[in-house]
């Protein structure tokens, strides 16, 4: 494993316009990094990855590289493109544990941030490392979000989460497990115990519906709600998903290790929206993809759909033929999420958009003022990688509130 890592640092050719680094949403700097690394600079390399992105382990593991630095490599125009998500992985992975606690004295402000998810975890550490008194809410029983109920155990492991709260530790953040800000609590409440911003990083949770006949039958599921518990939902053999993004593609895969034998995906056109790489491993456990086809109800022994018809562009222009029954014993349905409403409904001033997504200015401060906001339950769903870039400049916004307007007098 080390010797392949070595190969693939020194097939980099250091670009000085590096597409790779420009490609990344979050800019890392990925021939500095390589350079350090082929001098044995390993803490160093470490650091700086750690700096420009706090949840680079993760990121390393459940990026879509495809699209962002290995897509992007010059060497992929004629060649195999440099794996640096593999140097990326061994660096940040041993320096996780050996990274050493730099934090700034305390200036006596608390924050209080509302979801652990990545957004969630990344603002708790840069504000941690800045001197910050930081507290997370947490409504499930564990931190971690949609990296830990969202993402399946066999993509990433949850043990690397927990590593993550034990840095948490070390810096000084504390975790209030089990509390919903939006029901017993407000973030009214926050501000009223001293808080002097809050940040929301709650995600998108709450499952969009098909709003078809059906959809309260006993064995019709949502994506989101069985990767949290998958073990708690008995699917049967037979599985039918609706839906062909990255939250279908896990559900496939976690079907097929929770007992199904057959699991088929439906498009209504021509196309999928999970990137390619999730495909391909959803297809090598045997996952069946089947396009054009539209849900019209679900009965009891399956869904019905109707074969759709398609423009030049390939976007759906009617339905054609007979209704197709597709047996199966269990309809998983994976047609995205949205942002559950509590805090809008218990926040005055605090305002959405017509998708229930929260509404932010350039500085990520949404309309309630001191509180800041990012990842998908502002963006909607996007990638890991995505919500920590956001998450970093609502930090540096949140910090520059705090030590100017933020003032209490």
């Amino acid at each position: 494993m080390s010797t392949h890592i070595e190969n693939e640092a020194n097939r980099c050719l250091n670009c000085k316009v590096a597409m790779c680094q420009k490609n990344c949403p979050i800019h890392t700097p990925i021939p500095v990094v390589i350079s350090a690394f082929k001098e044995n600079k390993i803490m160093d390399a470490g650091k700086m990855l750690f700096e420009n992105n706090p949840l680079s382990v993760i990121c390393g593991i459940v990026c879509n590289h495809e699209a962002q630095c290995y897509g992007h490599c010059v060497l992929n125009r004629k060649g195999t493109p440099v794996q640096f998500f593999e140097i990326e992985k061994f660096i940040s992975d041993g320096y996780l544990d050996r990274m050493p606690i730099e934090k700034a004295e305390p200036n006596g402000k608390q924050v209080a941030i509302i979801g652990s998810g990545p957004a969630g975890l990344t603002v708790a550490i840069i504000l941690a490392k800045n001197g910050y008194d930081v507290t997370i809410f947490e409504r499930k029983n564990h931190i971690g979000g949609m990296l830990r109920y969202g993402i399946p155990d066999f993509r990433l492991s949850n043990t690397v989460i927990d590593r993550y709260e034990k840095l948490l530790d070390k810096l000084g953040v504390k975790i209030r497990l089990n509390t919903t800000i939006g029901g017993a609590l407000t973030i009214e409440d926050l501000f009223r115990d001293g808080y002097a911003s809050v940040f929301v990083g709650t995600g998108v949770w709450r499952p969009r519906t098909l709003g078809i006949h059906g959809e309260t039958l006993a064995n019709v599921h949502f994506g989101i709600t069985y990767l949290e518990n998958p073990a708690g939902q008995k699917l049967g053999q037979t599985v039918a998903v609706i839906g062909m993004g990255n939250v279908a593609m896990d559900v496939a895969r976690t079907a097929f290790r929770n007992g199904a034998q057959r699991v088929m995906l439906f498009s209504r056109d021509d196309s999928a929206t999970a990137n390619s790489v999730e495909m391909s491993f959803a297809r090598l456990d045997g996952a069946e993809f089947i396009y054009r086809r539209q849900i019209v109800r679900i009965d009891p022994e399956g869904p019905v759909f109707l074969e759709t018809v398609l423009d030049e562009n390939g976007n759906v222009i009617g339905m054609t033929g007979e209704e197709i029954l597709v047996k199966a014993d269990s309809i998983v349905i994976a047609i995205s999420q949205r942002p559950k409403d509590k805090l809008l409904l218990s926040t005055a001033h605090l305002e959405g958009n017509a998708k229930g997504l929260l509404v932010v200015d350039e500085n990520h401060m949404t309309t309630r003022e001191g509180v800041f906001s990012a990842g998908d339950v502002v963006t909607g769903s996007l990638t890991v990688v995505h919500a920590v870039e956001g998450a970093k400049n609502a930090a540096m916004s949140m910090m520059k509130y705090m030590e100017n307007t933020g003032k209490k007098e």
